[in-house]
């Protein structure tokens, strides 16, 4: 039985680094993105975006380095949170930044 404990926990540990790196990334992101383009599209503000992401990556390094429960609700909290940027937001504000000079070849 100690084989299948030991499994488990390399499974969870590679779960909790997996949703660690997405908040990274959905955070990096957040923060380079301009702030208008938050307003533009109708999304919410990133000051709010912001915080939100801030706490998925805490709580989410917390279950990487198996501070949480690698399945507590916080860590899926914090995926679901990531991956509502990632899916809807992110595409969303990275159109604002394109535009302006396009030719019918692409930019100038």
């Amino acid at each position: 039985m100690p084989e299948i404990h030991s499994v488990l926990d390399l499974i969870f540990w590679v779960l909790g680094v997996a949703a660690f790196a997405m908040s990274v990334f959905a955070l990096v992101h957040a923060v380079r993105t301009p702030a208008r383009a938050f307003a533009v599209t109708g999304k919410q503000s990133k000051k709010l975006w912001l915080i939100i992401l801030g706490f998925a990556t805490l709580f989410s390094f917390a279950a990487a380095v198996q501070y949480l429960l690698a399945l507590s609700i916080f860590t899926i909290a914090s995926v679901i949170a990531a991956g509502v940027y990632l899916a809807d937001v992110r595409p969303a504000v990275k159109e604002i930044g394109k535009g302006g000079n396009s030719g019918p070849y692409g930019p100038w």
